[in-house]
């Protein structure tokens, strides 16, 4: 079965979480949950590796990947206050988790090679990656390729090989359980066959797999993600120029294509999609007042701030520009929340978080709409990101800052866009034109943090969208498509070396850097 269409809440708007990054922290919370439940929710010990080329090697404490990872071993959800001390936590529970740096050769900068123990004394080796946004594959298991994103019901059965020959075997499951795919694969000496479904298998199904000839083991793995996969899943475009052709037939405004792009794709309905917004909405709301009202973290480069914005507005030191004000404002209080280990909303990721929704809720607020127009406007801004997911990334790691801020920003401007009465056109105009403006945003965190120069990139990405919006709707030329510009920042991305690429280079490895690096050490 080809990779499903991206989803707008697994892919673009969530998850919901606490943390300096969704790539390192959520991503691997997922990781570390599925690992869990491959030994049934008894974990001992577990050691990590990752690649000394890649990103992890030098992130993963300062990015929080170690105590995301543990939460996801001990099941300790990303919104619990917990999650910041789940290190300490396992060590108090006897749950022994190492982290080791070694050159393998891995193909992704966000690799993990992860071999754990349960309480029966099974290791099981598994490798993963973190994709971007707190996305997830498990890509080996005992040796054998997998694709596990954690969108299916997964049953991994290992059999001797000597018991029945792979096509027989694959035959005798199919005989006993349904499936939307099934894979087979052979070492020589064993086999591994994956089914995955939409469903979970009733215990009685279980048992009867497990009594087949030959295995070994069969380890069931439930989903993980907000949208669930399904084996009938077509969804009506995948990119702007199948949402134009879409649009010119159905003629409804962004914002409702985008619900129904993620009713097909979820299977369920337009509805149910416009609540789930909401509710994050909601959280995203709850963050700007949380960072309004002041935050504090120890391991933190930045204090809080943006109360700093109304200071300078009473004493008049500031341009008077209400719009861009409350933008600044907003979006530096829910960078600060994300820094204080606050709940968030990745949208579309940590190091994100601020620019969209502090922008849409900026926005919105200035020109005193009602709050479902920016449900609406971040619905919109979501297909945008669809978009981007499925031709690009969400990994700074993997191609800059451009695909974090820069595609939030690219998000923004179509919702800000529609929040102004632009067409489906003019809304992929203002993306493509805010994208078009950031290509080459280089990922450079100081002192191993994602807090400078994150937020100033998701000031003025916020700006960067409503300007573009404005552009837009004044009848601006964007020249280049939306999907043409995605390649393109992609591609562009691609072409970064490695220390722009959320590792140590630019402004990280100034002597200011490795200072403030040293002092929070």
């Amino acid at each position: 079965m080809a990779k499903l269409p991206a989803s707008l809440f697994n892919d673009v708007i969530g998850p919901v979480m606490r943390g300096p990054s969704s790539s390192h922290v959520a991503g691997a919370a997922r990781i570390g949950a599925l690992v869990r439940q491959s030994l049934g929710g008894d974990v001992r010990s577990v050691l990590v590796e990752f690649d000394v080329n890649g990103s992890l090697a030098e992130s993963y404490h300062g990015h929080g990947s170690d105590i995301g990872f543990v939460s996801g071993l001990l099941d300790i959800d990303l919104t619990d206050p917990r999650v910041p001390d789940a290190c300490a936590i396992a060590e108090r529970e006897g749950v022994e988790v190492a982290f080791s740096i070694l050159d393998y050769g891995a193909s992704h900068p966000n690799n993990y090679r992860i071999a754990a123990t349960g309480g029966d004394g099974r290791t099981l080796h598994w490798e993963a990656v973190s994709v971007g946004g707190g996305m997830v594959e498990m890509q080996r298991f005992e040796g054998f390729p997998v694709s596990i994103d954690g969108g299916y019901h997964e049953y991994l059965l290992l059999i001797d090989a000597h018991a029945a020959p792979l096509e027989q075997a694959a035959a005798s499951v199919k005989a006993v359980a349904s499936s939307d795919e099934l894979r087979a694969e052979s070492d020589g000496a064993r086999l591994l066959i994956n089914l995955k479904r939409a469903s979970a298998l009733d215990a009685e199904t279980v048992a009867r797999l497990r009594a087949l000839p030959g295995v070994a083991g069969c380890i069931a793995l439930d989903p993980i993600l907000p949208t669930r996969s399904w084996g009938g899943c077509s969804v009506p475009f995948s990119n702007a120029a199948g949402l134009l052709e879409y649009a010119k037939q159905d003629g409804r405004p962004l914002w409702e294509l985008a619900a129904r792009y993620e009713s097909v794709r979820g299977n369920t309905t337009e509805e149910d999609i416009f609540n789930k917004m909401d509710r994050l909405v909601g959280i995203m709301e709850k963050a700007v007042e949380d960072g309004l009202a002041g935050t504090e973290y120890a391991d933190r480069i930045l204090g809080p701030q943006a109360h700093l914005i109304d200071a300078g507005q009473r004493n008049r030191t500031l341009l008077p520009n209400d719009l861009f004000n409350n933008v600044t404002k907003y979006i530096t209080a829910i960078m600060e929340v994300k820094s204080a280990m606050g709940v968030i909303v990745a949208a579309p990721t940590a190091g994100s978080c601020g620019g969209l929704p502090g922008t849409l809720i900026g926005v919105g607020r200035t020109l005193g709409l009602p709050r479902e127009e920016i449900v609406k406007a971040m619905l919109a801004a979501g297909l945008i990101g669809v978009f981007i997911a499925e031709s690009a990334t969400f990994a700074a790691e993997v191609a800059g800052c451009q695909v974090e801020c820069g595609a939030g920003s690219g998000m923004a401007a179509a919702g800000v866009a529609l929040m102004l009465g632009g067409t489906v056109a003019q809304c992929l105009d203002a993306a493509s034109m805010a994208l078009q403006n950031i290509t080459g945003l280089a990922c450079d965190p100081v002192a191993n943090r994602v807090e400078v120069p994150c937020l100033g990139k998701n000031i003025m990405c916020g700006f960067n969208a409503v300007a573009c919006a404005n552009m837009a709707l004044a009848g601006f030329d964007k020249v280049i498509p939306l999907d043409e510009t995605i390649a393109a920042v992609y591609d562009v991305g691609l072409m970064l070396p490695l220390d722009l690429r959320c590792t140590l280079g630019g402004l990280g490895k100034t002597p200011a850097s490795f200072a403030i690096r040293k002092r929070l050490s």
